[in-house]
């Protein structure tokens, strides 16, 4: 009796975190998915129907659809790399001794801890064309000749959102990829230092190699976060100009709430959670190779 009870007892322990989950995550997911197999416009209550697939097929032939998978591709193209770089400079830096190290290291957080609504809001700031801190230094230096709209040129408004993204993020990357320096040992650089190998040297064949495991599972989480944040884009240009700022999240939530097409947009949102699904899987089987 008591060796059943300890076989039970994981069980029961995890059973609340497990029905949270179904709660939270599943249930909501299975619903999308039922949901997109419907003609369902809120205002429309009495055209309610089932039909099939047509919502995706609508979706193939949606030309706002392409232009938003393109510019989420570049969107996390673009975002997690310049993160992961920074990030990985950053924590570089922090792993040498220096006086302040402590307070260096806190500071780094300021831009992960901040509110996305308080990054989007002040970045806004720094873009304005008329008083804005980013047009006056470019003037300034003599970069530019004329103030330039960042957010109302559809030409630079994603890039420049990208930009804001990217000093929110990469904090994230130094401090897990700080955690996995902390993790090497010492005896390796200096068995290296030794054997007359250079900085470089030590770098690509000592760090890189020890920090894999951090970086890919870092990566992963910054792509998954990346590609469903819309809340730095909806509060910098709410998708404008046009299309210019539409990532295929945003496109979903905005078709299903602006237009009340439940149906249409949770269509979006299952073809995108597909797309990021494949995405995940090609990473990890490419990337995940050689880790233990």
């Amino acid at each position: 009796m008591a060796k059943m009870r300890t076989s039970i007892l994981p069980y029961v322990l995890l059973s609340p975190a497990v029905l949270a989950t179904v709660i939270v995550v599943f249930y909501p997911m299975v619903q999308a998915v039922i949901t997109s197999l419907y003609n369902n416009i809120l205002w429309k209550p009495r055209g309610v129907k089932f039909i099939g697939l047509d919502n995706y097929i609508a979706i193939a032939h949606d030309p706002v659809f392409w232009a938003s998978l393109g510019r989420t591709a570049i969107w996390i193209g673009l975002t997690v790399p310049l993160q992961l770089l920074l990030g990985l400079v950053t924590a570089l830096l922090l792993n040498q001794t220096f006086r302040w190290r402590g307070l260096a290291r806190s500071l780094i957080l300021i831009p992960w801890a901040l509110p996305s609504v308080v990054i989007g809001l002040m970045w806004s700031w720094i873009y304005n064309p008329q008083v804005g801190l980013l047009n006056d230094l470019m003037l300034r230096l003599g970069l530019l000749q004329t103030a330039v709209p960042w957010l109302a040129n559809p030409d630079t408004s994603l890039y420049a959102i990208i930009a804001a993204l990217v000093w929110q993020g990469f904090p994230f990357f130094a401090i897990m990829i700080l955690a996995g320096l902390q993790t090497i040992p010492h005896s390796l650089y200096e068995a290296a230092d030794i054997d007359g190998a250079s900085d470089w040297q030590q770098f690509w064949h000592i760090t890189m190699p020890a920090l894999k495991a951090v970086l890919v599972t870092a990566v992963m989480l910054r792509i998954i976060w990346v590609a469903n944040s819309i809340d730095v884009i909806y509060v910098m240009t709410g998708g404008g100009p046009g299309y210019a700022t539409h990532t295929l999240p945003l496109y979903a939530l905005k078709r299903t709430y602006a237009s009340m097409d439940f149906g249409y947009g949770s269509a979006l949102a299952v073809s995108f959670s597909l797309l990021l699904l494949g995405a995940i899987f090609v990473y990890l089987r490419r990337a995940g190779k050689g880790i233990e």
